[in-house]
């Protein structure tokens, strides 16, 4: 197979769908792609396990980063994907049309259309962002090939309904730690069940109002939420413990130390341990390359920018002191639903916008 980066991307993204790519398996796709960015003799194709960076030379006096990830979350009979007619429009339907092989198709189909841009372009297609953060294959180039990935601003093709998503939300997980004294349950005035004890825990929860917070222009909204609990150890024993699993997604006005801190004041007096940290990244719509390519989406498409409520890999970018922003066709909110599905309309009109700003 040849994927033909020339013709229509939606029928580009159709083919990316059916060539199943789940975390750790995305091999074949990178085979692919790879294959079809080395017939394009304006880029410098480069390899690093299942991670291709494709990139121009031009010597212009910018560069800029555009990335997406090739990994699915697991199919489940949502393929092979289908072109359906619905009472939104033309879709297409089936794992990844959202999250986000819509995304690289317009990546691959931008790549070969633009041959001379306005700016070097550095395109990058990863493996692994759908798993833990020590596999994410950006992650990997970050560390192993930082100059792969350098530039003075970055967009990444994550679903947006083809508007742009400035930034993103931190994430901190933590447990929080409920001791107890065990005792058998025939006789549980003996011993102090610490399931029952952690329901202030979870009143705190219940009563928290998070923040919504303006960070650069864009409104991030907070959130503090119990994401699990465990305790007992069987059904005839007073439980010793229990252990209430928090996650607190907070504005990038915060740095990781600040929210943890927060998050400690929230919970004094109980056993906090921190279990996984990002952190966020402020819009970087300041930047004139972004101020550029907000002009360009908000005059096609009528939307203005807004913030990424959720934790993406722009904060990678972000960390190395490149603002980036996130914006690509699909509704987020469909990621990983079984009928995930893509308006095409927003493939097209996203290869347009990518298309106008790197030309100018």
């Amino acid at each position: 197979m040849i994927l033909d980066l020339h013709g229509d991307p939606v029928v580009l993204a159709h083919t990316l769908c059916d060539i199943p790519s789940v975390s750790g398996d995305e091999a074949h796709l990178a085979d692919l792609v790879e294959g079809a960015l080395r017939e394009l003799d304006h880029l410098e194709v480069l390899r690093d396990g299942n991670a291709v960076v494709a990139r121009t030379h031009l010597g212009r006096s910018e560069r800029v980063v555009v990335a997406g990830h090739l990994d699915t979350v697991p199919v489940a009979a949502n393929l092979p994907a289908e072109r359906r007619a619905t009472a939104e429009g033309d879709v297409l339907w089936g794992r990844g049309s959202v999250d986000m092989k819509g995304g690289v198709a317009v990546q691959l189909a931008v790549a070969a259309r633009v041959t001379a841009p306005g700016r070097d372009v550095t395109w990058v297609f990863y493996d692994q962002e759908e798993v833990e953060a020590t596999r994410n294959g950006l992650g990997r180039l970050v560390r192993d090939h930082p100059e792969w990935v350098s530039g003075s601003f970055a967009v990444l093709c994550e679903p947006t309904r083809g508007a742009i998503e400035g930034g993103c939300n931190g994430t901190l997980r933590v447990q929080v730690r409920v001791p107890g004294v065990a005792a058998h349950s025939g006789r549980s005035w003996l011993g102090v069940n610490a399931i029952h004890d952690a329901a202030p825990v979870l009143a705190t929860l219940a009563a928290y109002r998070a923040r919504t917070v303006e960070v650069d222009g864009l409104t991030y909204r907070e959130g503090l939420n119990a994401v699990g609990i465990s305790g007992g150890i069987a059904g005839n024993v007073i439980p010793d413990e229990c252990v209430v699993t928090v996650n607190y997604r907070f504005a990038p006005e915060l740095t990781v130390e600040q929210a943890e801190a927060h998050v400690r004041e929230v919970f004094a007096g109980y056993d906090v341990t921190v279990t996984d940290s990002s952190p966020g990244a402020r819009p970087g719509l300041d930047h004139p390359a972004a101020a550029e390519f907000a002009q360009v989406v908000t005059s096609l498409t009528g939307l203005a920018p807004s913030a990424k409520e959720g934790w993406t890999d722009v904060a990678r970018f972000s960390a190395l002191g490149v603002p980036a922003v996130n914006y690509g066709p699909g509704d987020p909110a469909l990621a990983h639903a079984d009928d995930e599905h893509c308006p095409v309309d927003q493939i097209t009109t996203c290869v347009t916008g990518l298309e106008r700003w790197l030309s100018a």
